[in-house]
Formats: C-alpha cells, sequence, structure tokens
C-alpha cells in the first residue's frame, strides 16, 4: 500500500496557492482622532505661546537692570585701576539713571539730598548704608581730590551696596 505524502496531495496545494500574505495595517496618523486631544493642544500652545509673551516682556522690561549692572562693573574695573574718584563721581548720576528708566521724570528727576536718598530706601529692599547715602547727598558738591582720597577698598564697599540696591530694588506696577 502507497501512502501519499500531504505535501503532494493536490487538495493540499490548491489551498497553499490560495493562501496570500499577511496584511499588516497601516500605521496610525499622528493627527488627533478625536476633538479632545486636539483642544489639548490648541491649550497647551496657547499656554506656551502666553508664557513666552510674559519672559520677553519681563526680559524686556528688566533690561535697564541688567545695563546698570554692567555699567557698575564698568566703575568697578575703574576702581581696580585706581581711578576711585572718577567711579565715586560716576555712580550717583548711574543710580539716577536707574531711578529715571523705572520711575516717572517728574517723580525722580529733582529729587537731591534727602529726598533723594529717601527715595532710594522707599524702593530698595533695604535701607539705603549710610557711606553710599553720604555720597549720594554730598557727592556732587565734593571736590574731586576729596574723592579721590576715599581708599580703594571704601569705593569698592560702595559700589557693592548700589549693587545691591539695582539688583534689590522693588518696581511697583
Amino acid at each position: 500500500m502507497t501512502v501519499s505524502s500531504p505535501v503532494n496531495a493536490p487538495e493540499l496545494r490548491a489551498a497553499l496557492l490560495k493562501l496570500a500574505d499577511i496584511v499588516t495595517p497601516p500605521p496610525p496618523g499622528w493627527a488627533p482622532r478625536t476633538w479632545g486631544w486636539a483642544a489639548l493642544a490648541v491649550i497647551v500652545s496657547a499656554l506656551a505661546a502666553g508664557a513666552l509673551l510674559v519672559w520677553r516682556r519681563r526680559r524686556e522690561a528688566e533690561r535697564y537692570r541688567v545695563e546698570a549692572l554692567e555699567e557698575l562693573a564698568r566703575l568697578e574695573g575703574r576702581v581696580a585701576q585706581g581711578d576711585t574718584a572718577g567711579a565715586l563721581t560716576e555712580l550717583p548720576v548711574l543710580l539716577k539713571r536707574v531711578a529715571l528708566a523705572v520711575w516717572p521724570r517728574a517723580e525722580v528727576a529733582s529729587l537731591s539730598e534727602w529726598r533723594w536718598t529717601d527715595f532710594l530706601a522707599a524702593r530698595g529692599a533695604h535701607e539705603v548704608p549710610d557711606r553710599l547715602a553720604n555720597l549720594l547727598r554730598e557727592g556732587e558738591y565734593r571736590a574731586p581730590a576729596t574723592l579721590a582720597a576715599q581708599s580703594a577698598e571704601d569705593a569698592r564697599a560702595r559700589l557693592g551696596e548700589a549693587r545691591r540696591w539695582i539688583e534689590a530694588h522693588r518696581v511697583s506696577t
């Protein structure tokens, strides 16, 4: 008795010829399928755009502070080079320019002596130290030789006090 092999069976061969490869579905698209995901994308995009706008406005509003700190670093360099009189002469002018950049000119420009130091103290995070206050009140009346006689350490201390005020003053909105 001969047994036919299953591979040679005509029915099996016909069935194998009718088979097709497995069809894989196309990959899912990146577009959201429901309105909820689209709404979430719009909300997240709006929040990101709002945060970027707030950051940019704050950066623009604080640019005067960055420029003032750069100018103060230049004055510190002048002290290091031995020009204490020049640096101490320019320090009150720098603080006045900072105040004019933030507050109305009519409120700031006419201030001098005690009113000027009171203005700075009221808007700063700390009291204006006496050494800096004395320079601001009397600096414009002192002779350059008197300012040149100041030690570099004293000048650096006054510049440091001015730095603390520039970094920490409060701007009311």
